[in-house]
């Protein structure tokens, strides 16, 4: 299967799921958007040259390779520099982290537009990934005979090809959806807590999804909701849909699409029933909700996981358990990508190649909870054996494995993230404070439209 890039065509803020954490290697740019997109990186002195690109010599006469990130990427944390390093003597890795995508993207596009400011390598979202294929391959290394085609899943590797067939960023880790929920909740609201029994609830289906939540409210402890927020159902339902937002020709087409408009409607009316909580994923207030034990279940890519135990009470750990969504789909995903114009373009794509290849993520996964989009990684035992304190001795890894080989291949667009923000943001949460959906719709596409037309 074969996931389909559009070129950039009429044409964010992403779902921000990794927090930036200081190191003694890293830089972290603060995120003051007032600075301007063009000003967010080469502001620190780290042995840049004046137009911020990298040096080509680190400490002690050694090649120094720079990595330009957003959010956590966790190549450090989880020691893969290090070893790195330890394999190559001569080399010398450092990093640039920006806290969130919606600050780095400006950034990256207005230095590749410029030819300068460019770490050796770049981490591209998934969201943005149809643009920079589309519009700046041009400027960035093709990388197909660094990593190895047969190592990925060939719509994560097709994603970042272009047309003409040059691999200009390799995959590293995919979101597989699944369906995370509360065991103590379930069982008081007279549902089954066994994962399998569960997810037969809602095999196949989003509408018996949420047939089970009418089944939860019932019985609801109360102040609980089956659903934690309209945006995580919404992206869900999306996520596993073959066609979404463009068709193969570059065309927007969200607002003729029936599987747009019948996930918005499932969405609106699941939230019209009290099923869902009236609050936007990666805010304070919602993070409060997840440490009160204020819903039962939530869509669940496996980086998730790590956000739940993040912002959970001591006394959670092991009340969660994880469940087969209804349909497989993705959310989330970044790459690599090396600048052509970089003084080491050479090492940092041997580099690139190495971080992404199944070894590293597999050891990335364990540490990271990123999830491998290597196959070959599912059979490691880093994968196999994977454990949440969350979700006690549910077989994650397995679960997470089962869901990826099923996603969709999906066409992407260059504007996807803003389309779906704009349906999240301005559409379906506007139902949960007392909107119908009709007028929930025409404000998202009205606001949607907007943004497409700068």
């Amino acid at each position: 299967m074969r996931a389909r890039t559009l070129p950039h065509s009429r044409l964010r803020s992403g779902g921000g799921t990794r927090t930036a954490r200081r190191t003694h290697r890293a830089v972290v740019v603060a995120t003051v958007v007032a600075l301007g997109a063009g000003l967010l990186a080469g502001c620190a002195d780290d042995g840049k040259d004046e137009d911020g690109s990298s040096s080509d010599s680190g400490g002690g006469g050694k090649t120094k390779i720079t990595l330009g990130l957003f959010g956590t990427a966790g190549f450090e944390e989880s020691g893969l520099y290090k070893e790195y390093e330890n394999l190559h003597p001569d080399i010398d890795i450092q990093q640039t982290v920006v806290e969130r995508n919606e600050n780095y993207y400006p950034a990256l596009l207005n230095h590749l537009t410029t030819g300068s400011g460019l770490q050796d390598i770049q981490m591209v979202e998934v969201g943005n990934i149809a643009e920079i294929v589309g519009t700046q391959s041009d400027k960035l290394l093709d990388l197909s005979k660094y990593g190895k085609e047969s190592d990925y899943l060939p719509w994560k590797w097709n994603q970042g090809t272009t047309s003409g067939g040059q691999t200009i960023a390799l995959g590293t880790d995919v979101g597989p959806m699944a369906i995370c929920y509360r065991k103590d909740l379930f069982e008081a609201a007279g549902l089954p807590t066994d994962r399998a029994e569960v997810g037969k609830l809602w095999t196949g289906s989003w509408d018996k999804f949420v047939d089970a939540g009418n089944q939860y409210k019932k019985k609801a402890p109360k102040g609980t909701t089956f659903l934690d927020s309209p945006g995580g159902l919404l992206q869900a339902i999306l996520s596993s849909e073959k066609d979404r937002f463009y068709d193969a020709s570059g065309e927007v087409i969200y607002k003729t699409n029936p599987a747009v408009k019948d996930a918005f409607d499932l969405t609106a009316k699941a939230a019209e029933d009290g099923l869902i909580g009236n609050q936007t994923q990666f805010q304070p207030a919602w993070d409060t909700t997840i440490a009160n034990s204020k819903f039962a279940a939530m869509s669940c890519p496996p980086w998730m996981l790590g956000y739940i135990k993040g912002k959970s009470k001591p006394e959670s750990a092991g009340k969660w358990e994880i469940a087969q969504a209804p349909k497989s789909g993705n959310w989330g995903g970044s790459f690599l990508s090396v600048p052509k114009n970089g003084k080491n373009a050479e090492e940092a794509a041997k580099l690139a190649a190495w971080l992404t290849a199944p070894e590293q993520q597999a050891k990335l996964f364990a540490v990271q909870g990123s999830f491998p989009s290597t196959p070959a990684a599912y059979d490691s035992a880093a994968v196999k054996d994977a454990k949440n304190d969350m979700t006690g001795d549910a077989p994650i890894g397995t679960i997470f494995a089962e869901a990826a080989k099923n996603i969709p291949v999906q066409t992407i667009g260059p504007k996807d993230q803003i389309i779906q923000q704009g349906l999240t943001d301005n559409g379906v949460i506007l139902v949960t404070q007392g909107k119908s959906a009709s007028e929930a719709w025409k404000n998202a596409v009205k606001t949607i439209d907007n943004a497409l037309d700068k």
